[in-house]
């Protein structure tokens, strides 16, 4: 993988995550400070299979699919160091997120993750994710990283 220039669209972010469609759930990368932090959008659209129907109300992302996207994004910050390139981040745990609004069809919502403890295979990161400017979530993650196609890293 070269050197990442941002903006990172759909495609340059598959070449970091192992995910696809329909479970890669960030459509661009618009900032990066590899080991700091990093910002991603996830445009919600109509079609999406996993929306939660709502009665009179319009659909609602579910706030399991929103965790995984903030996830996600802090994958590709991690990802993004070369000595990290052939490794994968598996994630342990979450802590007091919070989930303070409700994401619609038609939001884009901005995600920040930022470096709270990082080590070489054991990691926290603070997530937030915003609507219209407001927090919809926000909360540490704890993650490991393991290598590709291997069992899953022991806390």
């Amino acid at each position: 993988m070269d050197a990442l220039t941002l903006p990172l669209d759909y495609s340059a972010i598959e070449r970091i995550l192992p995910h696809r469609y329909p479970f890669l759930l960030v459509d661009r990368v618009i900032e990066l400070e590899v080991d700091k932090r990093i910002v991603g959008i996830k445009n919600v659209s109509l079609s999406e299979r996993y929306l939660s129907p709502v009665k009179d109300g319009p659909p609602v992302l579910p706030p399991t699919i929103l965790t995984e996207a903030v996830a996600q994004v802090g994958a590709i910050m991690i990802l993004a160091k070369p000595e990290n390139r052939e490794k994968l981040p598996y994630f342990m745990g979450i802590q007091k997120v919070r989930y303070r609004r409700s994401v619609h069809p038609g939001d884009v919502v901005v995600i920040e993750a930022t470096v709270l403890r990082l080590r070489s295979r054991l990691g926290l990161l603070r997530g937030v994710a915003r609507g219209d400017g407001k927090i919809v979530l926000a909360g540490p993650r704890t993650f490991a990283l393991g290598p590709r196609g291997g069992a899953a890293p022991e806390a």
